[in-house]
């Protein structure tokens, strides 16, 4: 009989692709995930793993479990959500992992529906970007995500999440106030090839969208200036350090001194924005109002 404790740690080496970042994501020491593999590779009568100085990569026949795998653990969580049902009363603590902008968009006033239909649910937030949020819920330290499409980020036909999307919104250029093109009623982005720009790190997926966008324009931006918070983007363009796409909705309220916002003329970056949790989780009475409640927030906020 194959333990299910262990189809886990099999997943989480499967997507940390190293037993030493897996056995961190489960709070185990790495000797104790090696151990749990060995006994599982004992359980099925295969090699599951094959070893290296660069990490693990799973067999043929570790692929073939981890593809049960998935199943397995997704009917585990619809089990759990079953139960929780039959118990009855919908009371406890669901965390959320989301990005700033999305805390204030949805998360803050889904909190504030919940307060009313189901009092007692507790949501506990946690600020996680865009693409940190999606693997605190595969390794089981949130509930929930709400996070934004991204390069590499897993589909919408992935086995181990289920996704409600939540909105769109275009990205503006945001210009200084004296910009040339400040006075346009749109901007093309093929107008700012020869400008300096302001973008976030790698590995924000804003940096990918905007990366793309201006390459389907028929240029690469010159990142002259990274930032992860959009006020110091707003910031810096408003001091004439370049110019920028900055998503809608981090500039709802913002003060926008010595900048002009202009919408992108054409197909222009966009971020979409969904919620995700584990596949088979989506109905446990926990987990659903909050969903149900992060939906209706996002009504009408799609502006793509």
């Amino acid at each position: 009989m194959i333990d299910p404790r262990r189809l886990r740690i099999l997943r989480a080496v499967a997507d940390h692709r190293t037993v030493t970042a897996a056995a961190s994501a489960l709070y185990l020491t790495p000797s104790a995930v090696s151990q749990q593999l060995n006994a599982l590779e004992q359980e099925t009568g295969h090699t599951l793993l094959i070893r290296s100085g660069k990490g693990v990569q799973l067999t043929a026949a570790g692929e073939i479990l981890l593809s049960h795998t998935h199943t397995v653990l997704a009917q585990l969580e619809r089990a759990e959500a079953e139960l929780a049902a039959y118990a009855g009363g919908a009371a406890g603590e669901v965390t959320v992992a989301a990005f700033a902008t999305g805390i204030a968009e949805v998360v803050a006033p889904a909190i504030g529906r919940l307060a009313v239909g189901h009092p007692d649910i507790r949501v506990r937030v946690r600020d996680a970007e865009g693409d940190e949020s999606l693997p605190l819920v595969l390794d089981g330290e949130a509930d929930l995500a709400v996070a934004v499409e991204y390069r590499g980020a897993p589909g919408a036909d992935d086995p181990r999440l289920s996704r409600v999307p939540l909105y769109a919104e275009p990205f503006d250029a945001v210009l200084r106030a004296d910009h040339p093109l400040g006075d346009a009623e749109q901007v093309e982005l093929a107008q700012l090839a020869d400008s300096d720009w302001i973008g976030q790190h790698p590995g924000n997926p804003c940096h990918d969208m905007v990366l793309l966008a201006c390459e389907l324009a028929g240029f690469r931006p010159r990142l002259m200036h990274l930032s992860d918070d959009f006020r110091a983007v707003v910031a810096l363009a408003g001091a004439g350090a370049g110019v920028a796409l900055v998503p809608r909705s981090a500039l709802r309220g913002m003060e926008l001194k010595d900048t002009v916002v202009r919408p992108v003329a054409g197909p222009a970056a966009t971020r979409r924005v969904f919620a995700a949790v584990r596949r088979g989780a989506e109905r446990h009475p926990l987990i659903q109002p909050v969903l149900e409640a992060l939906a209706g927030a996002a009504g009408g906020l799609s502006t793509d």
